[in-house]
């Protein structure tokens, strides 16, 4: 029994390493200010994509007090290399004295998306 030639082909990976993507994790206190810092990185290429989640409640301690917060919080999509301006920007545009800024390394991601995201966020460093 012969294979059909399609089921021959060796297909390239889809998922692949994804040492130079980070995910940077911030809040914001309006739809509107999140939106703002959203578009400001992606225009400015610090980001490739902005993720804006609405809904969240922040239970936290500030200034010695128990505070709680409606929030929205901000899924960044970036590069190792733009995180120093990335940072600098969230820190100008952001209205929190101490802005959240919590940076993840994905240990993967799939090809295509990564591609993508490296082209996106190719702006000068």
């Amino acid at each position: 029994m012969m294979l059909p030639t399609a089921l021959l082909v060796v297909s390239q990976p889809m998922i692949v390493p994804a040492a130079d993507v980070r995910l940077v994790l911030t809040t914001a206190g309006s739809q509107e200010e999140a939106e703002n810092i959203a578009r400001s990185l992606v225009d400015e290429r610090l980001a490739a994509c902005v993720n804006i989640v609405p809904g969240l409640t922040s239970i936290y301690r500030w200034k010695g007090e128990l505070e709680r917060a409606a929030e929205f919080l901000l899924l960044i999509k970036s590069t190792a290399a733009h995180l120093d301006r990335l940072e600098a920007a969230v820190r100008r545009l952001h209205s929190y004295e101490v802005p959240e800024l919590l940076v993840l390394t994905p240990d993967a991601a799939g090809k295509r998306y990564l591609d993508w995201l490296l082209q996106e966020s190719a702006g000068p460093l």
